[in-house]
């Protein structure tokens, strides 16, 4: 069977965000290590939000590297993974994003806003953390029977940040929508965000994509690697 899969790799790629620096590392780890090929195409965020610009591959990660050049396009891109059963993973900005969609859209709160992109914004979901994280390790505790622990194999983890914000507010909201915190740090933050019903819809603040020497794929990146084989998988099977 040929475990090729493709993945859309949405944001603005730089030489200076050390997640991006650390992709092909992991692309080639996965092969080695776990026989799961992806093949990557980046989507920049302005052309993230043309019809069809994520549709069709067989997973979708938005990246850390915020604030994007173009939100709507991130936003649209995060919004088709969703509705079309694609396997989706946000990281840090991608974390962010993923709620700031779900605010929008499926909860109706169409005024809820970025405040990196919108400083001045009425009613921002996302805020400067009172702590920044940027750089800094932190533990996370997890939710018994999520996506989130059969991922990751463990109720306790420490994971690697470099972000400034996160959401605070209108979480019961996005909750009773049907979205899953399903990780949080000690002071009962959420870290982690996840959409039970879908195939697979795994978000988090921290980024996973730092861990180690970037030799041995975090849990979660695995993760995406395999919905994202299984679901070229399926495709083709429909296809035949």
């Amino acid at each position: 069977m040929d475990n090729t899969a493709t993945v859309a790799l949405v944001g603005d790629r730089s030489p200076n965000v050390v997640s991006h620096t650390r992709l092909p590392g992991l692309l080639e780890a996965l092969a080695e290590r776990d026989r799961l090929v992806l093949d990557a195409y980046w989507i920049p965020s302005q052309d993230a939000g043309a019809g069809g610009a994520v549709r069709g591959f067989d997973a979708v990660w938005v990246l850390p590297g915020s604030p994007y050049r173009s939100e709507a396009g991130v936003l649209a891109a995060v919004r088709t993974a969703r509705e079309e059963g694609i396997p989706f993973l946000g990281t840090c900005g991608g974390f962010q994003h993923a709620l700031l969609e779900f605010a929008r859209t499926v909860c109706g709160l169409t005024g809820v806003a970025h405040a990196e992109n919108d400083p001045d914004a009425a009613d921002p979901l996302i805020e400067p953390l009172a702590c920044s994280l940027v750089g800094h390790e932190a533990a996370v505790t997890i939710e018994p029977g999520s996506l989130a622990e059969s991922v990751i194999g463990a109720r306790r983890t420490v994971e690697r940040y470099f972000c400034g914000y996160g959401p605070t507010r209108h979480l019961d909201t996005l909750s009773a929508h049907g979205l899953r915190f399903s990780g949080h740090d000690d002071d009962g933050n959420p870290r982690i965000a996840e959409l039970p019903g879908h195939p697979f819809f795994l978000a988090s603040l921290f980024q996973p994509e730092l861990a180690g020497d970037g030799s041995h794929p975090h849990p979660m990146v695995r993760a995406l690697a395999r919905a994202a084989v299984e679901h070229a998988a399926s495709r083709l099977a429909r296809q035949a």
